[in-house]
């Protein structure tokens, strides 16, 4: 049997992991936060689609990277805001 490839699960899945990288660069996590969005979408989509584990961890890291780059991004304009109050 001929396994086929779900490009939207495999994307899903990439854009999760992109995501999760950009937590650590600071305003990158905004884009971060574009990223896990899109990589959400597409990992549902592909779910609803074929079911596969790899839209599965799509979808989880896709959340993990919104969650966290969210945190990332307010907690870096919770710094600049703290050091433009200094002054």
């Amino acid at each position: 049997m001929e396994q086929q490839s779900n490009g939207k699960a495999i994307a899903s899945l990439i854009l999760g992991i992109i995501s999760v990288v950009c937590i650590f660069f600071g305003y990158g996590a905004l884009l971060g936060i574009i990223l896990a969005v899109i990589g959400l979408v597409l990992g549902i989509s592909a779910k609803k689609t074929a079911p596969s584990g790899m839209a599965t961890a799509g979808i989880v890291l896709s959340i993990i990277g919104l969650a966290a780059c969210a945190i990332a991004f307010l907690a870096c304009i919770a710094c600049v805001g703290a050091l433009a109050s200094l002054s």
